[in-house]
């Protein structure tokens, strides 16, 4: 006999379903209500006493400044990463649907920093992310009153997105990734996050693989597709080598964005290479200007020529210049063979290697790239980046582009490979909301 099941039952399964996650979620607001109100008088304490500014605080309870209703697209960006890659976004969004205004938010005072500067002619309210208890977020939303919403990353907050849809307002995680550390964790609550997630119109993920993360911790199939990286899409048109660079050396290396005690780990390793391969030089470029003097008498002691870029290029006599003008690093990727990126052999967290890698230029970083841990894992997988643990690492991956002509060569080619294939991500938003 074979097996049937009546459409009644099937209609009091899902509103058994529905019941049983309304039960989760109102357990939830009522949990993190209590929790939060309790824990906010020692947050002020704890930052008080720590001498930290109360950043925003009046802002994440819900205070913030009315906006006049009308139609209007919020991206979040929880900090200086998110709200940089959302730029590219954001133009293009005001570009499209002209007659929506765009609300930018962040979670952290750098990100909003950033936001005002970035996005002053961009955006038309600029604010921080209310804190997720539902008093906080429902007098966000009455004051704010977005009309479609698009949080970066790995924001997920619960009795937001709850909110969001009992007001029909269509939320979706944009450029979404998990790593595998926070996966584990959220494998464990996955029934409570797939209640979650129901409250989403979309998840549009980095990679494949984000998006089977969040499909097994409950993100309904359905809604979840991947996007690609949206730091990874901008238009290299945009980008030219200035006429003064071409009287650069062919084999010229620059270190870029360094910062105290990176310095001599790539005068050590320029110095090795140097006895092996005469003709290179080097563009060392500190992150702060104010160390310039320092770093000239740590070039002093190597022994080998040097110059300030404010003097000129002059590499003829030179086998070093230092970077210590403002706002050329990014053009002189254009002519380098290859770059060491910066703020990775200390607890900065590196900078930003595709300024390098849009001229198809290979890249090399330390082990501390926590900034730019997902553009690092695009590009780890070829030969376009590399992250090394050491400096006896960095000397002989060096060593390996200055040798391996083939090697190098494909490095290149990767770096071109990298952008087509990760082209899109804008334009997959850009549908999403239309």
């Amino acid at each position: 006999m074979p097996f049937y099941i009546e459409p009644e039952d099937i209609e009091l399964s899902s509103r058994v379903y529905l019941r049983y996650n309304s039960a989760k979620m109102f357990l939830y607001r009522i949990l993190s209500t209590l929790i939060f109100v309790t824990l906010l008088p020692l947050y002020f304490a704890v930052r008080v006493i720590n001498g930290k500014y109360l950043y925003g605080w009046r802002e994440k309870l819900g205070f913030v400044k009315k906006r006049e209703p009308g139609k209007a697209i919020m991206l979040h960006g929880v900090s200086v990463g998110e709200i940089i890659a959302l730029e590219n976004l954001a133009k293009k969004i005001k570009e499209t649907f002209p007659q929506y205004k765009i609300i930018i938010t962040t979670g952290t005072q750098t990100g909003q920093e950033i936001a005002q500067k970035k996005y002053a002619e961009i955006a038309d309210f600029i604010t921080y992310f209310p804190f997720d208890v539902p008093f906080c977020v429902n007098s966000f939303l009455d004051k704010v009153h977005p009309s479609v919403i698009l949080i970066a990353e790995t924001e997920i907050w619960p009795n937001f997105a709850n909110a969001c849809h009992k007001r029909n307002i269509p939320l979706y995680t944009i450029n979404g990734r998990i790593s595998d550390s926070t996966y584990k964790i959220y494998k464990f609550l996955t029934p409570f996050f797939k209640s979650v997630f129901r409250n989403y119109a979309g998840i549009l993920t980095q990679s494949e693989e984000d998006c089977q993360k969040f499909v097994a911790i409950g993100a309904p199939p359905d809604k979840t597709k991947v996007m690609k990286n949206l730091k990874f899409d901008i238009d290299k048109q945009s980008f030219s080598i200035p006429a003064l660079l071409p009287s650069c050396p062919p084999a010229l290396l620059i270190a870029g964005s360094t910062h105290s005690g990176e310095d001599e780990i790539i005068l050590d390793a320029f110095s090795q290479l140097k006895k092996k391969y005469n003709d290179i030089k080097l563009l060392l470029a500190p992150r702060h200007l104010k160390r310039i003097e320092a770093v000239s008498e740590l070039v002093k002691k190597t022994g080998l020529g040097f110059g300030l870029r404010s003097n000129g290029l002059d590499f003829e006599k030179n086998d070093i210049v230092i970077l210590d003008t403002l706002g050329e690093l990014s053009k002189m990727y254009a002519v380098c063979e290859f770059a060491f990126i910066g703020g990775s052999f200390n607890n900065t967290g590196g900078h930003n290697p595709l300024e390098a890698v849009i001229f198809n230029k290979p890249v090399v970083s330390g082990p501390s790239i926590h900034n730019f841990k997902d553009i690092y894992g695009v590009l780890g997988k070829t030969a376009a980046g590399k992250v090394v643990k050491n400096p006896q690492e960095l000397t002989e991956y060096m060593d390996k582009l200055l040798s391996d002509k083939d090697f190098y060569t494909k490095a290149c080619a990767d770096c071109e490979a990298v952008f087509e294939d990760q082209r899109g991500a804008i334009q997959c938003v850009i549908e999403a909301i239309r």
